[in-house]
């Protein structure tokens, strides 16, 4: 992930034409990261409820693979974050990183890839069968906001799989170049995200 404590709304970003939403309605926040799922060209969709949200930068706070066992013999990373052997994430330089939070509260947020574009993002609120729908503004896309260096994967055991750990992946295949879809891993599903900086909220 990148190394990032915070993104302040600059001159330049206020003059953009890619963000024609008024920065007065939204506050500045510390960076946090969103792990996102939807087609790449998707302006919008449903499925928000199974988004994660990183309060803090992950990646330093991450464990490298080599350091594998002992994370899993303490069950507790040096961050103080927990490890579950079931459900696991790698970051694009190969690091074990902690869980995102299982959902995102309802609302507007600044987003942006840290590229062109910065929008509006909207979460709204689970409707009767828990599913939650989301909206780019300014007709923006997923990939316009995706920060295409950060990597994310979630990886679980494949059906009929007896053996997913983080214990079975190639160092060598670290760094993860931009854009390319972070390892598969033998026994493992691995389901990529679109990982997005969220910089404002609604004031």
């Amino acid at each position: 992930m990148r190394r990032r404590n915070f993104l302040a709304f600059s001159a330049l970003a206020l003059a953009s034409p890619a963000r024609a939403f008024n920065a007065a309605n939204f506050k500045p926040i510390p960076t946090q990261f969103l792990a996102a799922l939807g087609e790449p060209k998707a302006k919008s969709g449903t499925g928000a409820e199974k988004w994660g949200l990183w309060t803090l930068d992950p990646g330093p706070r991450g464990v490298r693979l080599e350091k594998y066992n002992d994370l899993l013999a303490s069950g507790v990373a040096p961050a103080k974050w927990s490890f579950d052997p079931k459900v696991w994430w790698l970051e694009e330089h190969g690091l074990i990183m902690e869980q995102p939070s299982p959902s995102v509260p309802a609302g507007r947020y600044v987003v942006t890839g840290d590229r062109a574009v910065e929008t509006v993002l909207t979460i709204f609120p689970k409707d009767a069968k828990g599913e939650q729908r989301w909206e780019l503004a300014d007709g923006a896309t997923l990939y316009d906001v995706t920060h295409l260096r950060c990597r994310a994967a979630r990886y679980t055991a494949s059906q009929g799989s007896t053996a997913c750990t983080p214990g079975m992946v190639d160092p060598a295949r670290f760094p993860v170049p931009p854009g390319e879809k972070m390892p598969l891993v033998k026994g493992c599903d691995a389901q990529d995200h679109a990982v997005l900086f969220i910089v404002g909220v609604e004031a």
